[in-house]
């Protein structure tokens, strides 16, 4: 059973930075599709970012530039480091894996990320 652990969250001013980290475990890594997915209040949830086992990334128009989504395949764990935050990134992030060619798609439990203006 795929199990994914969110970590890094918390509470930052308006142009500070955060790290979140996603570790993956119970299934082979490089057949997944990893992505961070968010949800604000009163909101659906949106994709972020995801990066594929080859290492290719995939962003969100808002987050272009200022997000970086990463991925270690020998340590099983993404990252999003994220600079320049602003208030609008407010949200709970999720951590996302789906299996490649099939329907599988798994959910971490979430980090909460709150940027004060």
């Amino acid at each position: 059973q795929v199990r994914l652990v969110e970590s890094g969250g918390g509470l930052v001013q308006a142009g500070g930075s955060l790290r979140l980290s996603c570790a993956f475990s119970g299934s082979i890594f490089s057949i997944y599709v990893m992505g961070w997915y968010r949800q604000a209040p009163g909101k659906q949830r949106e994709l972020v970012a995801t990066v594929t086992s080859g290492v290719y990334t995939n962003y969100a128009d808002s987050v272009k530039g200022r997000f970086t989504m990463s991925r270690d395949n020998t340590r099983n764990t993404v990252y999003l480091q994220m600079n320049s935050l602003k208030p609008e990134d407010t949200a709970v992030y999720y951590c996302n894996a789906k299996k490649i060619g099939t329907s599988f798609n798994y959910w971490g439990q979430g980090t909460q990320v709150t940027v004060s203006s």
